[in-house]
């Protein structure tokens, strides 16, 4: 059984919501389907940033200072 789409009241800068209005107009879709693919996009993105971050967690880090100190030893800085 598919759910039912959810009403939400959201509120856009003026500017936002005609640059939406104009897309969707173009593009033959709702603000709503924008709205709802650039949040799918952008839950997405974040799924990959913790999947780097699950994928990384073993790594060795290091300190900000560390760093400063090889880049000025170096000649970078």
């Amino acid at each position: 059984m598919t759910a039912r789409p959810r009403r939400v009241t959201v509120y856009f800068e003026p500017e936002i919501h005609r640059v939406l209005r104009l897309k969707a107009a173009e593009t033959d879709r709702s603000v709503s389907q924008l709205v709802n693919e650039a949040v799918r996009l952008s839950l997405s993105e974040d799924l990959e940033d913790l999947a780097a971050f699950d994928e990384r967690a073993g790594e060795s880090t290091l300190s900000f200072e560390n760093v400063l100190k090889d880049m000025k030893q170096r000649g970078v800085l």
